[in-house]
């Protein structure tokens, strides 16, 4: 009697739906992976991990100076400084997600191209450095928010929530813009240049509620105006928000999600033969 083959190998399809039975038998990947970037990222550092909070803090003191004692930026009646370095909490897990997971498949390019493994890892998987970033900012936040007298709510507790629809943002963006980069190398530049921009676009340093009324709608198209609007609520439990800002926001990072994913589905059939 004939035997039959276990194992069928076959192409995938131009619309190959996300196998996530496969994705989880890849989970040691995926946290090998992480660690690795949380090593490579701290290694021949004279300080290591405590670059995670000079950074923040060193940005948060510029923009109290700049903005706060300089410009007059208002802080919705809170110290500039906490007001700032909660921005910067938020602000640099999207950061972090996006420049590096858009890279990602470019910087693991021998890797693509000689072992197979659901090459949507390597994008996701820069969100586990990111996010012990972020871990370690936050309890600085909680530490100078308690210096300064600035007590949390039981807002506090959907802190998790918009931490992954942050993590989900970026990710979304990270998966279309490390598929693009595969073959137009050119968008490594630009994502650089345009990162600051988008920072200065969004509420990192400033109220969104002191934004002229005629240019509001226009920055709140970009979805992390309502992302870090409801941030530094759940941090501080009465900063103001704008709830169709927020819903806005996630309904575009869920379907921005989806449309990522079906892309880098899509294209990743020729990965390493272009990387």
């Amino acid at each position: 009697m004939k035997s039959q083959p276990h194992l069928t190998i076959r192409p995938s399809g131009r619309f190959e739906r996300i196998d996530f039975k496969e994705l989880s038998l890849y989970r040691d990947l995926f946290v090998t992976l992480g660690l690795r970037d949380v090593t490579l990222r701290y290694r021949q550092t004279a300080l290591g991990v405590i670059w995670v909070v000079f950074q923040p803090l060193l940005a948060a003191v510029i923009f109290s100076t700049v903005f706060g004692r300089i410009a007059h930026m208002p802080s919705d009646g809170m110290n500039y400084f906490v007001y700032a370095f909660a921005g910067l909490t938020a602000w640099n897990l999207f950061n972090s997600i996006l420049s590096r997971g858009g890279m990602s498949l470019v910087d693991n390019a021998n890797l693509v191209s000689k072992v197979y493994f659901p090459r949507i890892i390597l994008p996701f998987s820069t969100a586990f450095a990111a996010s012990l970033d972020f871990c370690v900012s936050f309890i600085v936040l909680l530490i100078i928010m308690a210096t300064h007298r600035v007590y949390p709510t039981i807002a506090i507790l959907t802190v998790p929530f918009w931490y992954c629809m942050i993590v989900m943002f970026a990710g979304s963006l990270a998966l279309f813009i490390a598929s693009v980069v595969v073959s137009y190398r050119d968008v490594q530049f630009m994502v650089p240049v345009l990162l600051p921009f988008l920072m200065y676009a969004s509420p990192v340093a400033y109220s969104i509620s002191k934004v002229p009324h005629r240019l509001l709608s226009i920055i709140a198209l970009n979805p992390m105006v309502g992302l870090l609007e409801v941030f530094r609520w759940s941090v501080f439990g009465h900063s103001p928000v704008v709830w169709w800002h927020v819903i806005y926001s996630v309904l575009v990072t869920v379907v921005l999600l989806s449309i990522s994913m079906i892309n880098f589905q899509r294209t990743q059939r020729r990965f390493a033969d272009v990387i």
